[in-house]
């Protein structure tokens, strides 16, 4: 019976996660699912899961059969609910069907953080142990050197026979093993162009990153830095609720930013990962020259990814992003991609994750 049960539920899995893979467009581009992300899982609607209903027959007089009292907001419906199932899936699991449908390449981390984990490798040979982990070879080697020394090893007849003080068994040592670790550096443009379902598309495309890059790391920190004439650094809740009115300063930001990776996050020991959000209406062309010599001299050399996403915004001139790919376009590590509507988010991730760096 538990056997059965449990075969029951992979093949529950399985179809939950191929109606998410089929589906994951529509997941990605819905903000809805955010909200209901633990620690450890998030949870996803599945809606066409037909539940049993009850279906009522003509109405005949007898007990409980009166008119009763209709009065009240609204009249009763006749048509059926739509049911939907929550189903929780690990961020892992979460990951790999994003990973699949999307094809993304694996990424291939450099370096090595100061943070290690500790990892038990069997190195040693002790005098004592459990039988499953004795050292046939060095119990057999003791054994022939105590009958030797003994005088009553017989080379005719070589019978070596292990005593309880010969037995040599496997030991292990904890070893601390550096875990490659990665930085995630978000900024975005909170000037009055910068709206919320801006912000909406901002937040939604990040989960999606988060996702994808925590899956190839052990350890990942992440840090936010928000500007319009002036940058500062912020936590997240601030990064996506906050929005200003002034006017819009980019270089503000990315001198924060590379002042940040240097002081901070050494290249030969991190992964650092770079995303810049905004509408691409800067303050004038000469920040734009100064951008381009930011990114060209002081973060590009740095990171391992820059993805620059030019959000549609009513009040935006879109300027950015054509700048950035007229100046910097045979930057390998810089990637651009527009993101008009929320549909846009699939193919921003693509465009984002798509190299595998």
């Amino acid at each position: 019976m538990v056997l059965n049960i449990e075969q029951d539920h992979l093949r529950f899995r399985e179809i939950v996660r191929g109606r998410i893979k089929h589906d994951l467009k529509k997941y990605i581009s819905n903000s809805e699912m955010i909200g209901k992300k633990g620690k450890d899982f998030v949870s996803i609607p599945i809606p066409q899961i037909e539940l049993p209903s009850f279906r009522f027959g003509e109405r005949q007089d007898g007990i409980g059969q009166g008119e009763g009292d209709m009065s009240g907001p609204g009249s009763a419906g006749n048509n059926p609910g739509a049911h939907i199932l929550e189903v929780d899936l690990t961020m892992e699991e979460l990951a790999q069907i994003l990973g699949e449908e999307l094809e993304l390449p694996r990424i291939q981390p450099k370096g090595t953080d100061r943070v290690a984990t500790e990892r038990d490798k069997y190195s040693q040979v002790s005098r004592t142990g459990p039988e499953s982990l004795r050292h046939f070879k060095r119990t057999y080697h003791q054994a022939l050197r105590r009958q030797i020394a003994s005088g009553t090893y017989n080379a005719n007849n070589p019978c070596i026979v292990p005593v309880h003080d010969d037995k040599r068994f496997l030991s292990w040592k904890t070893k601390p093993r550096p875990e490659s670790s990665a930085l995630i550096l978000y900024m975005m443009d909170v000037s009055g162009s910068m709206g919320d379902e801006q912000k909406e598309i901002v937040r939604t495309t990040s989960f999606w990153i988060d996702t994808w890059i925590r899956a190839n790391y052990k350890g990942v920190q992440t840090r936010y830095i928000i500007h319009d004439a002036v940058a500062k650094e912020v936590d997240s809740e601030t990064f996506f609720h906050t929005r200003e009115s002034g006017g819009t300063v980019i270089s503000s930001a990315y001198e924060l930013c590379g002042r940040i990776i240097e002081e901070e996050y050494p290249e030969d020991q991190w992964n650092v990962y770079v995303f810049h959000f905004s509408d691409g209406d800067n303050w004038s062309g000469g920040d734009t020259d100064r951008c381009v010599d930011l990114l060209k001299n002081n973060i590009l050399p740095r990171v391992n990814l820059f993805g620059y996403g030019q959000v549609d915004s009513t009040y935006g001139s879109g300027q950015f992003v054509r700048e950035l790919e007229s100046t910097v376009a045979e930057e390998d590590k810089l990637i651009t991609s527009c993101i008009e509507t929320k549909d846009d988010i699939f193919q921003t991730i693509k465009d984002f994750l798509g190299k595998g760096k």
